[in-house]
């Protein structure tokens, strides 16, 4: 922590059905901060905490705990065979690093909420929803966009931190669903990381109960904040729902 000390002003949202789990309410614990320094931003993400816009918050449900933050050290982590295969079948793809939205991500964006999350609370999507959840107003998402013969099908939007990369959304074309681009999208901001000399891609919340949330700790070695701290977890668990 600097020597500059500073106090924060925090709240709690109101109770509210679960995003996640329909059997379980949820509560967040909010800062109520319009600007923050990028530094401490990265504190309160090795503590747990995530953004959306510039909302800085964490779980604080009353009667559950399944929201497990979960990050990557970007030097061990190791390819599965499965993400091996997510990588050579994806050749054909180019890539590259923007610093800006635009009409084409938006595009994007909306064909893949309004056709794979019509159940979720993004639905329908906007342009003014996108706007607000990609950016805060006190830090620039970089955008690491897909794309096959000069058509994007895919972005993944991160923040750039002092010693790490935050995962903030990744969305792609649904009629491309067959080429895990959700699992390249990681898998390219693990390489951005590496190529920034970032130690850490966090990777939000792990939900081990959730279909929707379950698919992170197939990246391993992975850390889940505990208690205790971050705790290294290398086993793989089989997920019996694929």
């Amino acid at each position: 922590m600097s020597s500059k000390s500073r106090s924060l002003s925090v709240g709690l949202t109101q109770v509210f059905p679960c995003s996640y789990l329909d059997d379980q309410q949820e509560q967040l614990l909010m800062l109520q901060e319009q600007n923050i320094r990028i530094e401490l931003f990265e504190q309160l993400i090795a503590l747990g905490f995530r953004r959306s816009s510039s909302m800085i918050y964490k779980p604080q449900c009353p009667d559950c705990n399944a929201c497990q933050p979960i990050r990557l050290d970007v030097n061990e982590f190791k390819l599965s065979k499965r993400q091996k295969r997510t990588l050579k079948n994806n050749q054909d793809l180019s890539w590259k690093i923007v610093d800006q939205k635009s009409e084409a991500q938006y595009n994007l964006y909306e064909r893949y909420v309004n056709t794979r999350h019509r159940d979720g609370a993004m639905y329908p999507a906007t342009l003014a929803q996108y706007d607000s959840f990609a950016t805060a107003n006190w830090t620039q998402p970089l955008f690491i966009e897909l794309s096959i013969n000069n058509r994007l099908i895919g972005v993944a939007i991160t923040d750039v931190l002092p010693n790490s990369l935050s995962a903030i959304y990744s969305y792609f074309d649904p009629n491309e669903h067959k080429r895990s681009l959700g699992s390249l999208l990681i898998l390219l901001q693990t390489q951005v990381a590496k190529m920034m000399h970032k130690r850490y891609l966090y990777l939000g919340y792990q939900i081990d109960a959730s279909r929707k949330m379950n698919y992170k700790r197939d990246y391993r070695p992975h850390q889940i904040y505990t208690h205790s701290g971050w705790v290294t977890n290398s086993i793989e668990i089989k997920n019996i729902h694929r």
